[in-house]
């Protein structure tokens, strides 16, 4: 059966050209030149409007930019609290030439995480954890991941660093609940430098264990991602509870790389000592 185009439906289409084209006017106003645009919009394409009135056939038809894809994962990015600076850590610019076997174990883990978590990321084993030697490239792997998983796979990733995040939740106790709640239930979270030691000693104390443990428990009761790096290896976050520490081995059993090993070789920060 064909489409019967009365009367009232051209004057219902009509009028909603016409509040397009009044919308795209109101972005245009004033603008003078190409170069003016490029300053004014972060899309000259579509003046930020997430789309344009395009002719076709004699029709204008509101098209789709291809922006919105752009700003989709800049929504995501903006939400995470992932830096702009760790935006840019990728798999392509890790480097593991010339580096110990371990280095290479831990790239190949972060790399083989991501490409199964689509599979996994409702099981109870559906996490990771990379440990141990500062420098190492930890963050720098688990960021990767997280970028990947943003600008690849659609998902809301939250970056919360350990010792920064915990001393801006002390600072303001007013978004402790909300930022808590996001933790939860976030799809995947990532906690960089969990329990930082500091003089040898672990940032542990009974108010960050009891702001973690709700966090991980959680996030293990609901089957949700976590991302982890830390310092101390599993066995030692178990020393500093055993309940939170269970979890973290459960939920990270399948993809866990523990980096031990000379620290001139292994923290790119000392490469000078290396290479003096």
């Amino acid at each position: 059966m064909g489409i019967h185009k009365t009367q009232s439906t051209d004057a219902a289409m009509a009028t909603i050209l016409k509040k397009l084209q009044e919308r795209s006017a109101q972005f245009s106003a004033g603008k003078s030149g190409a170069s003016v645009e490029k300053a004014e919009y972060d899309c000259p394409t579509c003046k930020d409007q997430l789309g344009y009135l395009e002719d076709r056939n004699g029709y204008e038809v509101w098209v789709r930019c291809k922006c919105v894809e752009w700003w989709r994962i800049r929504k995501l990015m903006n939400s995470s609290d992932i830096t702009a600076e760790f935006e840019k850590l990728q798999f392509k610019n890790f480097t593991k030439e010339g580096k110990p076997d371990v280095i290479a174990d831990a790239y190949e883990c972060a790399v083989d995480y991501y490409k199964d978590f689509e599979n996994i990321r409702g099981s109870r084993k559906n996490s990771i954890a990379l440990l141990g030697q500062p420098g190492s490239g930890k963050t720098h792997l688990l960021t990767a991941v997280a970028n990947k998983l943003i600008k690849s796979n659609n998902l809301p990733v939250q970056y919360f660093p350990y010792v920064e995040g915990f001393n801006d939740l002390k600072d303001d106790f007013d978004k402790l609940e909300k930022k808590l709640k996001r933790m939860k239930e976030v799809d995947v979270l990532l906690v960089d430098d969990m329990f930082k030691p500091v003089g040898g000693k672990p940032r542990a104390t009974e108010w960050q264990l009891e702001q973690m443990y709700s966090v991980i428990n959680y996030r293990y009761l609901n089957h949700k991602p976590l991302l982890i790096s830390s310092e101390l290896d599993i066995e030692r976050i178990v020393q500093i509870d055993e309940a939170l520490g269970t979890r973290i081995y459960e939920m990270c059993s399948d993809y866990i790389v523990i980096i031990e090993g000379d620290k001139l070789l292994l923290n790119h920060r000392l490469a000078g000592l290396r290479n003096g």
